[in-house]
C-alpha cells in the first residue's frame, strides 16, 4: 500500500485480506479470490466492493457457498451462551436482544435451531440487524417450513446482506474514506 493509502485498490493481498477476509463469516478465501481477479477502481467503493465480494460468493460452488452458511453461528444457539462468537456475530445477536432471552424464548430458538439444521444442513441464516427477537421468531417459524432448494437461496441471499452491513460498519469505523449505503 502507498504512503498510507487505504483503498482497496491499492492494498496488497495481505492487507485487503487481513481487512476484509471476515466479512463473509470465517471465509476469508472470499476475500483472496476478489484480490487474486484483480481490483480496479470499482473496489474502492463500498457498493463496489460488496457487488466484488458477492460476485465471488456466488461464483463458488454450492459446496463451498454450503461451508460458507455452515460457517454461521446459530442464533441464540451454544456459541452465543459460551461466549464463542465472533465478534460481528455477537454484536449483531446483542444487537437484536437475542443475548437477553427468556427460558422459554432460549428453549424456542433452540428447537428451532435443530429443527432448521436437521432439515436443511445448514444453520438458519438471518441478517438480525434492525430486527426485534420477535420479527426474528416469526421469520424462523416461517422459513422452516420452506423447501431446500428455496431455503438455500434464501440463506445465500442473507449472508450477502449479512456481508454488506458488515462491510458499512467496518467502513464506518475505519480510515477507509468510502461511502456504502446499507444494502436492503
Amino acid at each position: 500500500m502507498a504512503d498510507g493509502d487505504k483503498r482497496p485498490s491499492r492494498m496488497d493481498r495481505e492487507s485487503f485480506v487481513a481487512c476484509f477476509g471476515g466479512v463473509f463469516e470465517h471465509s476469508p478465501f472470499i476475500a483472496e479470490r476478489a484480490f487474486d481477479k484483480g481490483l480496479g477502481p470499482d473496489a474502492d467503493s463500498a457498493e463496489g466492493l460488496h457487488a466484488i465480494l458477492c460476485e465471488v460468493f456466488r461464483a463458488a460452488g454450492d459446496e463451498e457457498r454450503l461451508a460458507v452458511l455452515r460457517a454461521h453461528p446459530d442464533l441464540a444457539g451454544k456459541l452465543a451462551a459460551a461466549r464463542r462468537l465472533t465478534a460481528a456475530s455477537s454484536a449483531e445477536q446483542a444487537g437484536a436482544g437475542l443475548d437477553a432471552l427468556t427460558d422459554a424464548e432460549r428453549a424456542r430458538f433452540t428447537d428451532l435451531n435443530e429443527t432448521y439444521k436437521e432439515r436443511f444442513g445448514f444453520p438458519f441464516i438471518l441478517a438480525v440487524k434492525g430486527r426485534t427477537k420477535a420479527e426474528i421468531l416469526a421469520n424462523f417459524e416461517e422459513r422452516v417450513a420452506n423447501d431446500r432448494a428455496s431455503e438455500f437461496d434464501t440463506a445465500c441471499a442473507q449472508v450477502e446482506r449479512i456481508a454488506g452491513l458488515r462491510l458499512a460498519d467496518l467502513l464506518s469505523q475505519s480510515p477507509y474514506s468510502l461511502s456504502f449505503r446499507s444494502p436492503s
